[in-house]
């Protein structure tokens, strides 16, 4: 509401953010932009099929979506539009054909627009009980990991956060060394975007909470297809590798 000036057009944020978790209030904030005569935009590829979305409840004018991230193709996407109260207008982003409403001409990719579909019709049905599962099987991470290891703080906070999502930071533990020791296990320091930089997370360090706690975090990524067999494995590597390095 502070950052709202009168040259404000347009609220565009993340549904939730990709390397923390964090589920924003995006309901209120719908509020706040509608009450200021403004557009929200929302950034769904973390949260799309991960938790409930409501373009009306939530006050959303446009809402976009990667299909890759909800286990569909990869090279699709959607973007909703609100067709009234009110009608929004986009500029076209590539000019020549009819398609998309003129918004975008080219050749659509049919069969990754129909996986796609598919894949959201699956995320849909599943959701309830995948949640439940995600979250037990984050706990038992998490319990396993400050089990065995002291000096292990929590990013960001439990509450409101993406089931799937887990992210630690191992004292006195760089998080790059880390990586290299787990090299069969599929893990991140920061968001893929920012992937090879060497820079520790900007999102870290946006949390107040500094350069150290920011240079020694992991981001854990817990999905449909991981099984309780698998967190044991990630516990006890996990494990071995901080006490090696700390060692």
């Amino acid at each position: 509401e502070r950052a709202i000036t009168p040259k404000t057009i347009l609220v565009s944020l993340m549904a939730a953010n990709n390397e923390i978790g964090t589920i924003h209030p995006i309901a209120e904030i719908g509020k706040i932009a509608k009450a200021a005569g403004l557009l929200l935009h929302v950034d769904a590829a973390q949260a799309a099929g991960k938790i409930p979305l409501d373009v009306a409840k939530m006050g959303i004018d446009l809402l976009s979506i990667s299909a890759h991230k909800l286990y569909g193709p990869k090279g699709v996407g959607a973007l909703y539009v609100r067709s009234r109260d009110p009608h929004v207008k986009l500029a076209p982003l590539i000019h020549g054909g009819s398609q998309e409403n003129r918004l975008r001409a080219g050749t659509l990719p049919v069969p990754n627009i129909v996986g796609m579909g598919i894949a959201m019709e699956i995320a849909e049905k599943e959701l309830p009980k995948e949640s439940q599962r995600l979250l037990q099987l984050r706990q038992q991470l998490h319990e396993g990991i400050v089990k065995n290891l002291d000096g292990v703080f929590l990013n960001g906070g439990w509450e409101n956060r993406l089931p799937g999502n887990l992210n630690l930071s191992f004292e006195g533990v760089r998080s790059e060394k880390l990586l290299m020791e787990l090299r069969d296990v599929a893990l991140s320091s920061g968001s893929a975007c920012a992937s090879g930089s060497g820079e520790p997370s900007y999102v870290i360090r946006a949390l107040g909470l500094g350069d150290e706690r920011a240079k020694t975090s992991i981001r854990f990524g817990i999905g449909r297809f991981n099984t309780t067999e698998e967190i044991d494995y990630v516990v006890a590597a996990v494990t071995k590798a901080v006490r090696k390095l700390r060692g």
